[in-house]
């Protein structure tokens, strides 16, 4: 199987868990009392809202991968770093955002799930498989060129 379909494979079965996980937890903090309201628009963030953006972000996680997977020599090492870099850039708009103790604290932790769920899931898939030798990116392109050798 193509490693690149593997790791779409993946990441949808990830993506479909982690919103499922996030989503849950929204709930439960709602159950719980959390408002998820803020204060610049006065509105409460709806379940759906959780769900939505969690699904587009993860998305774009496996479009990451994907892209690191084709073009990179090192693609775990570099999705990893780029994932948590993001993840702790995610981390900003919940504490500059005016809301309730309880709220940011809680958009804090739902913003981790997802990450939780999708940085291992995603990195596993990207690893070359144990016993499958697989070119790096750099042969895979040269090998293609016809008439033309490159040394090992």
């Amino acid at each position: 199987m193509n490693s690149t379909i593997r790791l779409v494979g993946i990441g949808l079965l990830a993506t479909v868990a982690a919103v499922v996980v996030t989503t849950a937890a929204a709930a439960l903090a709602l159950a719980a009392g959390v408002d998820f309201e803020i204060p610049d628009g006065g509105e409460a963030i709806p379940l759906a809202g959780f769900a939505t953006v969690t699904g587009f972000f993860s998305i774009v996680g496996v479009v990451i991968a994907a892209a690191l997977l084709r073009w990179s020599t090192r693609p775990v090492e570099r999705f990893v770093w780029t994932a948590v870099s993001l993840t702790a850039i995610s981390l900003v708009p919940p504490l500059i955002s005016g809301a309730g103790t309880a709220t940011v604290v809680t958009l804090m932790g739902l913003h981790l799930i997802p990450a939780a769920v999708m940085i291992p899931s995603l990195a596993r898939a990207c690893a070359p498989r144990s016993g499958v030798a697989q070119p790096r990116p750099a042969e895979r392109a040269r090998s293609n060129r016809p008439g033309v050798r490159f040394r090992r």
